[in-house]
């Protein structure tokens, strides 16, 4: 088996999490130790994809 470290999105810095070749990830919460940062990821053979929320919009009256 081939596992690998996800690296963080922001910094590029290892995370504490480790994936294998038939990990399925959706909506996973990736936090990172070095930054302090949580983004959300889906991974599927290995292929690490962001996941963009948009930005939250004031509402108008």
């Amino acid at each position: 088996m081939h596992d690998k470290w996800v690296l963080c999105p922001i910094c590029g810095n290892k995370t504490r999490t480790k994936i294998r070749p038939d990990t399925v990830l959706e909506n996973f919460p990736l936090f990172c130790p070095k930054c302090r940062q949580e983004t959300l990821i889906n991974v599927k053979q290995l292929n690490i994809t962001i996941i963009t929320e948009p930005a939250a919009q004031t509402q108008s009256r």
